[in-house]
């Protein structure tokens, strides 16, 4: 970070406080997945562009940004950041939980404080801020829309993530939400969060179902593959499509219409960013910030969808 002379006074005396100004730098490592799918695409352009403003806003931060291709990979850089860069804070977003836990202590037994972001640790004694989207809610805030345009008697088919405690809490929570409604769940299948996967089984829910009035697809990725699937059968005037997350397509989508998949519902890849200006706060401010930070999931729609579109993230 470069500091600028503003008087020769001050030029006189920056011998004299340069080492002071070194000890008061706080480095803070962030350690995320690469951008592997659309959903951590937008993760890593949210994660840099918070990175460009807290450096610019705050001389003290030094941020140094690593993506990881594999958990072994994640593992080796917080490795790195801990010996190499002598960080002073964390933030990560394991790849996966589990390998995940061994490195992280070893950052927090350094003296690091530790920010984890989504996808949780099993041992949370590890962590000093917890930052996530609120899975449960989207899956019930997915449901109360669905309510609004369905009911007894009306069929629909639903398209899962993986097999993670993420995707079970969303899906309980839809579950639970259109339960007594009369709404037929005629099927549904995993589609691991991917967009030729989404394809792919919408193609056979298509192929064996004949009356389809609604969709719900659980994430934009699994979504655009629906869409696709959909209009290739030319059946885009027989149902709707939920996804979420956020994806700007979906977005701009909604801002100018599109009945086929009129709502989304958010899951921020921005929460990483969330997370950094969290950990800064810890050095910055003087108000306490450990604990558990659960982000909201609004019904994204024509009237708001504005607010929530990020034309030059990726996703």
């Amino acid at each position: 970070m470069s500091i600028k002379v503003l008087t020769l006074a001050l030029a006189a005396t920056t011998a004299l406080a340069a080492p002071a100004l070194a000890q008061d730098q706080i480095r803070i490592g962030v350690s995320i997945p690469a951008a592997t799918h659309g959903w951590a695409g937008g993760l890593n352009w949210h994660a840099q562009e918070a990175e460009r403003r807290i450096e610019e806003a705050n001389p003290n931060i030094d941020i140094t940004l690593v993506t990881a291709d594999s958990p072994a990979d994640q593992a080796s850089d917080i490795e790195d950041l801990i010996s190499v860069q002598q960080i002073q804070a964390l933030v990560v977003l394991p790849f996966e939980s589990d390998p995940l836990v061994e490195p992280v202590r070893q950052a927090k037994e350094s003296g690091a404080f530790i920010t984890v972001v989504d996808r949780g640790l099993p041992d949370e004694s590890i962590q000093d801020v917890y930052v996530a989207g609120n899975n449960t809610e989207l899956g019930s805030v997915s449901a109360e829309y669905f309510l609004t345009r369905l009911g007894d008697g009306d069929n629909i088919v639903i398209l899962r993530g993986i097999p993670t405690v993420i995707d079970t809490e969303r899906f309980d929570a839809f579950m639970e939400g259109i339960e007594g409604s009369g709404i037929n769940v005629l099927d549904n299948q995993f589609a691991n969060w991917n967009r030729d996967d989404g394809f792919e089984v919408m193609q056979d829910f298509l192929s064996r179902f004949p009356d389809i009035d609604g969709v719900w697809a659980q994430d934009d990725d699994i979504a655009m593959g629906v869409v696709e699937a959909v209009r290739q059968a030319g059946r885009e005037d027989e149902m709707f499509i939920v996804g979420g997350a956020g994806m700007k397509d979906v977005i701009k989508g909604i801002m100018d219409g599109d009945e086929l998949i009129p709502v989304n519902v958010l899951y921020p890849p921005a929460m990483i960013a969330t997370a950094m200006d969290v950990t800064v706060a810890h050095f910055n401010s003087n108000g306490p910030v450990t604990g558990t930070y659960i982000l909201g999931a609004p019904l994204i729609t024509q009237e708001n969808a504005e607010q929530y579109y990020f034309p030059d993230s990726p996703f």
